[in-house]
């Protein structure tokens, strides 16, 4: 007889496994911010340029695709911000949409200096109790 020894091998975690005793993990978006707007993630702001601009050309998520030879599955990542796109990506994407990738990427900036300008009036009127110091 032969004796069958079972495929088994010794498993080890890349961070040890949490235990009753340890706190839970805690959000830190809200701690960081302190209630505000999280600050914006660049992958965010692109994604959204790309879809605004497709959007805004009447096109589909396939025509992109095939027109940009990206897969259809990744650029939706992209374009929800899920994914960091290669700036050879990003090119690609931007050509089918008939931009270059300079326009795809200041457009990006605007809307990042955009944002942050209003995460800024919201941690200032924050700091001041919520309400604005008129002057007299």
């Amino acid at each position: 007889m032969t004796s069958r020894t079972t495929n088994q091998a010794d498993v080890i975690p890349l961070r040890p496994l949490p235990t009753a005793a340890d706190p839970a993990p805690q959000d830190l978006s809200q701690g960081l911010s302190r209630g505000l707007p999280r600050e914006p993630l660049w992958r965010d702001l692109v994604g959204e340029v790309l879809r605004r601009e497709r959007r805004s050309q009447g096109r589909t998520l396939k025509d992109v695709s095939e027109a940009s030879r990206i897969s259809m599955a990744y650029l939706s990542e992209v374009e929800r911000g899920r994914k960091e796109a290669s700036s050879e990506v990003l090119a690609a994407a931007a050509q089918a949409l008939g931009l270059g990738l300079a326009d795809v990427l200041a457009l990006a900036g605007e809307r990042l200096v955009s944002l942050t300008a209003a995460r800024t009036r919201s941690r200032s009127l924050g700091t001041a109790g919520g309400h604005r110091s008129v002057r007299t």
